[in-house]
């Protein structure tokens, strides 16, 4: 997702972007040897064990190179005149029916959202993602692409999708009240640090962008010797805004707690 949002200063949303962005999905994870960054070569299906049972059968990889190329154009036709929000969902859709990769194309679909919401100035920042609310209703998720390619009931996925523009964006500002609430709170008990305050303030600001953090990566972020940094993060775990997550003795790993558990709960 970084990757992405770094490129569309460069590139417009393009096969090109999509497959790097496709290669690094799949650096040394689930998938890695199936082709990453290229078009699939051979045919695929979903659910399964092979063509004569799949769910469904997405075309033929003869097709994908045209059909991509239709998906972009797609993308970019300004000749369409549908609110973003919809023009995505039916993009989604295409996308999904499509099934250019071996493997991750569900995770590479997902993406594909929100960086055509960024691009599009919809968002500022990629904090609008719909990989939880796909996982909360898949069966739903699937019947309604189903129904899209089988009875051509677009209009009901396009309604499932935005159901879940909508429940996620609220979700969203939940969690964003939640963390300027936690701000508030933590910039109070900064207050308690006396004359560690200014480095312990550091610090905050640094656990919300990395919440969990070595002891080497405060020395450096705060550029504070060891023993200052080891005193620092016994202070936070005595108010329990630091919590020891490795259970070793030595490169041991602190999480902001707090934070993560907003997360966790939306």
């Amino acid at each position: 997702m970084s990757y992405g949002i770094d490129e569309l200063e460069r590139l417009p949303i393009s096969n090109r972007l999509i497959r790097n962005i496709h290669a690094i999905l799949l650096d040394s994870v689930r998938g890695k040897n199936k082709q990453p960054g290229e078009f699939r070569k051979s045919q695929n299906w979903i659910g399964g064990s092979n063509l004569s049972n799949a769910y469904f059968i997405p075309p033929h990889h003869s097709e994908i190179e045209e059909l991509m190329n239709d998906f972009e154009k797609f993308l970019h036709n300004e000749d369409i005149f549908v609110p973003h929000l919809i023009k995505i969902a039916i993009a989604h859709y295409q996308f999904e029916t499509i099934h250019p990769f071996l493997d991750g194309n569900g995770r590479i679909g997902r993406v594909l959202i929100t960086l055509y919401l960024v691009s599009n100035g919809l968002l500022k920042k990629p904090s609008l993602y719909l990989s939880d609310f796909i996982e909360k209703h898949k069966p739903t998720y699937y019947e309604k692409l189903s129904n899209a390619r089988e009875f051509n009931d677009l209009t009901g996925w396009i309604k499932f999708f935005l159901e879940g523009i909508i429940s996620t964006a609220n979700s969203v500002v939940e969690t964003f009240q939640k963390i300027l609430a936690l701000k508030v709170e933590m910039d109070r008990e900064i207050l308690d640090f006396g004359k560690k305050a200014h480095n312990a303030g550091k610090l905050i600001e640094f656990l919300y962008q990395k919440p969990i953090v070595s002891v080497s990566e405060v020395v450096e972020m705060l550029d504070v010797s060891k023993q200052t940094a080891n005193v620092l993060i016994k202070e936070f775990e005595a108010k329990g805004i630091l919590i020891e997550v490795t259970g070793y003795k030595r490169n041991k790993n602190y999480a902001f707690k707090r934070y993560l558990e907003i997360y966790s709960q939306s």
